[in-house]
């Protein structure tokens, strides 16, 4: 495989207000899809081998104004299931938990469509997108969630899944994963378009 291109969702309302978006499936806002419009010149301007896109409307409907062409859509690309925090912003978990930060502390089971996962069970699904990548050779192109991408690049260069805490991605962005050496790389990181 020679690189793999990540693109972030354009915003959503509850991105914009900084509610976890795990499963709950909302639709990009008019800037989201001004961001998603922005990402194309930057999806054209390359052939993808493979292009795998998460379930959700919001990043199908990016991929789309992306000009991503045909693409797959791939369920271990889902975001984070935040199971008892789905759609409630950290400032309102921290009421109640004081201090509460995802990447160490994770989450609460909700309710039977937002049972929650670990840090560890999202890493199994970013390993398998990844292995995926690997083998489809050439150049791959992702569309998901900030928080599935920072996992998917804390597996690719081989550390932990709570290590994705160190890879800030903003709505409407793209990365690079690839390799210097033989060795994986990050080639470009939370880059915007313009």
């Amino acid at each position: 495989m020679d690189e793999m291109m990540l693109l972030r969702h354009g915003e959503t309302e509850w991105s914009r207000t900084g509610r976890h978006t795990g499963r709950t499936d909302v639709p990009l806002t008019p800037r989201g899809e001004e961001q998603a419009r922005a990402l194309a010149p930057v999806v054209g301007a390359r052939r993808f081998s493979l292009v795998l896109v998460s379930p959700a409307r919001r990043a199908r409907r990016t991929a789309e104004l992306a000009g991503a062409g045909d693409y797959e859509v791939e369920p271990n690309l889902w975001e984070w299931d935040y199971g008892g925090y789905e759609g409630i912003t950290t400032p309102d978990i921290r009421q109640s938990r004081p201090g509460w930060y995802l990447w160490r502390d994770g989450v609460v089971p909700g309710d039977a469509d937002h049972p929650g996962e670990t840090a560890a069970q999202v890493g199994e699904r970013a390993d398998k997108v990844i292995a995926r990548a690997r083998a489809a050779g050439g150049e791959v192109l992702v569309v998901a969630h900030g928080h599935m991408l920072r996992v998917l690049t804390a597996r690719w260069l081989g550390l932990p899944p709570e290590d994705g805490r160190l890879f800030r991605l903003d709505t409407g962005t793209y990365g690079a994963l690839g390799w210097e050496h033989a060795e994986p790389v990050i080639c470009h990181w939370n880059a915007p378009v313009g």
